[in-house]
C-alpha cells in the first residue's frame, strides 16, 4: 500500500478541528464513475465545500491511498440515523469507482467493461484491507469485533448513518465475491502478516498453507525410503516458521529442492549436517554449514529466508552467519529468490526458475497443481501491453503462463502494466497476477507509455517547498536530490507513471521529472 498525505486545510472538517475517539472505521464507496482520487480532493479542499470530509480516498488506477483529514479528526461522511452519527465515532475512507459502469438509479448500474472494472475494484479493496489494518493496529481495534469495521450500508442498519447501499452494492454487482464479512476477515489476516493479494508473486512471509499431514505424505510418497528422523523433524518448519513470521512450508519445500526430496543425490551436503538449504555453499565443491540439531538447521534456514523477504528484526537470536551479507528485503517473493528472475539481481539461487522450481513442489504437498499447466521461468518485465483484439469472444488472462483449462478473466480492450514475460517468450505476466499472450495479433507492446500527441508546453504552479525532481517519470525513478521549491515552471512534456494519479510533467530546465499532483496548472 502506498499512502500519500494530502490533507485538504481548506475544507470546512479540518478548519473545524473537532477531535473524535476512534472507535471504528467505515468504508465507502463514492458513489460515481471516477477512478482517481485527485477529482474529489481537488473538488472538496474548498472553504466553500460543506457536503462531505473523508479521512481518505482509494485511487482507482493506482492503488495509491491519500490522506484528506488527521485520522483523529471528526469528518463528515456517512450523514447519521436514529442512533445517532458514525461522524463521532468512525474514520470515513472512500474508494473510488470505473469509469467504465453507469449508474441508473440507486445502487443499480451497468457496465461496459467487467475485467477493467473489476481489476479497479480488486485494487481498491486491497489497498483498504492494508489501510484498515494499519489504523486497527494504530488505534488498538479489533477488527472482527461488532460495530469495529463497517460498512455504509452496516451503518444505515445500525442507525449510524444515512441509507445508502456502498459499496456492497458494487461487489455484487460486478460479480465479486467480497463481503464485508471477507473484508473484516482479510484485514485480521493483514493484521497477523498473511498477505493475500501480492501482485508480484508468493510472498514468503505469512501463514503456511501447507500442514504438517500434507508434507509428511508428499515427502514419504515422492522418496519411500525416507529417514524417520526426516519425517519427525517436518513439525519444526512449521514452528519455527511461525516464530519468525516466515511461511514454513516454503522453507519446507526449499529443502526438498535442494536436498533432492532427501535423498541427497547429488547434494552440496548430506543428512547428518542438519543443513537442509544449502546454507554455506557458495560454489560447487563446498561442503556448507553444519548444525548440531535438526531445529537448528531450520531455524537458520528460516532467518536466512526473512533475510531476504523482509526488513524486520529476528525474533530468535541470529544463527545464521551469512545473514548480515544479505540485502534485506531485496526478495520479498518466492518468485524472487532465483537471481536471474529479481529484478534487482539478488537472490539465493543462480540457477534459472529456483523459486519456480519451489513452487512447484509446494503446489504438489498442497494438491494445488495443474498437470496441464507448464512451470517455466518468468523474467522480470517493466511495461505495458495493449489488447488490440476486437473480437466478440475477448482475450483470455490465464492463471499461469500456459493453454489449458486455466482462464482466470476475459478481456476486451485496455493497456495493462506488465511485470514479467515468460522463459518461452510467450507470455506476458500482468500486475494482476495474471498472463496473456504476446502474439502481436492480439496485443502490443511498449516500454512506456507515449505522451499525448500535440502536446503543448504550458506552466504549472508549485505551492510546496520540497516537491521531488526524480530522473524519470515516476517513483520507479531515482531522485535527483534536488527540490523545486516554491513557484511557476514550464512542463514541456508529460508521461503516465507510478506514483502521480495526474502523471508526470517534464521540466523545461531540464532538471528532471515531477508529479503533477502537487500542481495547479496556470
Amino acid at each position: 500500500m502506498k499512502l500519500i498525505e494530502f490533507i485538504m486545510k481548506n475544507n470546512p472538517c479540518y478548519k473545524a478541528g473537532k477531535k473524535i475517539t476512534v472507535k471504528g472505521l467505515m468504508l465507502h464507496s463514492v458513489g460515481c464513475p471516477q477512478p482517481k482520487a485527485s477529482v474529489f480532493i481537488n473538488s472538496w479542499n474548498k472553504a466553500s465545500y460543506n457536503n462531505a470530509c473523508v479521512h481518505a480516498f482509494i485511487d482507482g488506477n493506482d492503488g495509491t491511498v491519500y490522506q484528506t483529514l488527521p485520522w483523529n479528526y471528526r469528518g463528515w461522511h456517512c450523514a447519521s440515523g436514529k442512533n445517532g452519527s458514525g461522524n463521532n465515532t468512525h474514520i470515513g475512507v472512500e474508494m473510488c469507482e470505473p469509469a467504465c459502469i453507469k449508474y441508473t438509479g440507486g445502487s443499480s448500474f451497468t457496465c461496459s467493461d467487467k475485467a477493467t472494472a473489476r481489476a479497479v475494484v480488486k485494487r481498491t479493496y486491497q489497498s483498504a484491507v492494508e489501510l484498515f489494518a494499519m489504523l486497527c493496529k494504530k488505534y488498538d481495534l479489533n477488527p472482527t469485533a461488532d460495530g469495529v469495521i463497517i460498512s455504509h450500508s452496516e451503518g444505515y442498519k445500525r442507525g449510524i448513518a444515512s441509507n445508502h447501499g456502498d459499496p456492497e452494492h458494487l461487489w455484487r454487482g460486478l460479480g465479486l465475491f467480497y463481503t464485508m464479512a471477507s473484508f473484516r476477515n482479510d484485514v485480521k489476516k493483514a493484521m497477523e502478516g498473511t498477505n493475500s493479494f501480492d501482485t508480484e508473486g508468493t510472498a514468503i512471509m505469512g501463514t503456511a498453507v501447507a500442514t504438517t499431514k500434507q508434507m509428511q505424505e508428499y515427502i514419504k510418497k515422492v522418496n519411500p525410503n525416507i529417514a524417520q528422523s526426516v519425517i519427525d523433524m517436518i513439525p519444526l518448519y512449521l514452528s519455527e516458521g511461525k516464530a519468525e513470521g516466515v511461511r514454513g512450508d516454503i522453507a519446507f519445500a526449499q529443502s526438498c529442492l535442494e536436498t533432492g526430496n532427501f535423498g541427497f543425490s547429488q547434494s552440496a551436503v548430506t543428512l547428518d549436517q542438519n543443513n537442509f538449504a544449502g546454507m554455506g555453499v557458495t560454489r560447487n565443491g563446498m561442503k556448507g554449514l553444519s548444525f548440531e540439531t535438526p531445529q537448528l538447521g531450520i531455524r537458520c534456514q528460516i532467518q536466512h529466508l526473512k533475510a531476504y523477504a523482509s526488513t524486520d528484526a529476528l525474533k530468535n537470536e541470529n544463527i545464521d552467519p551469512r545473514f548480515k551479507y544479505v540485502t534485506r528485503g531485496s526478495a520479498p517473493y518466492v518468485e524472487w529468490l532465483g537471481i536471474q528472475e529479481n529484478p534487482k539481481g539478488l537472490g539465493w539461487a543462480a540457477g534459472a526458475g529456483y523459486g519456480e522450481k519451489i513452487l512447484s513442489i509446494l503446489s504438489k504437498i498442497t494438491g494445488t497443481s495443474v498437470s496441464a499447466e507448464k512451470v517455466q521461468t518468468v523474467k522480470a518485465m517493466n511495461g505495458y501491453v495493449e489488447v488490440i483484439y476486437r473480437g466478440s469472444d475477448g482475450l483470455n488472462v490465464r492463471k499461469s503462463p500456459a493453454m489449458g483449462d486455466n482462464v482466470e478473466q476475459v478481456i476486451y480492450g485496455g493497456i495493462y502494466t506488465v511485470t514479467g514475460i515468460s522463459a518461452d517468450g510467450q507470455w506476458y505476466r500482468l500486475k494482476s497476477g495474471g498472463y496473456i499472450t504476446t502474439n502481436k495479433k492480439y496485443v502490443s507492446y511498449r516500454k512506456e507509455l507515449e505522451s499525448n500527441v500535440g502536446f503543448k508546453p504550458y506552466k504549472v504552479r508549485v505551492a510546496i517547498a520540497d516537491l521531488n525532481i526524480r530522473k524519470g517519470p515516476g517513483t520507479n525513478y531515482a531522485k535527483t536530490g534536488k527540490y523545486t521549491g516554491k513557484g511557476t515552471f514550464t512542463i514541456v512534456e508529460e508521461k503516465i507513471g507510478q506514483g502521480s494519479t495526474k502523471g508526470w510533467g517534464k521540466l523545461k530546465s531540464k532538471a528532471g521529472w515531477i508529479a503533477l499532483d502537487y500542481t495547479t496548472r496556470c
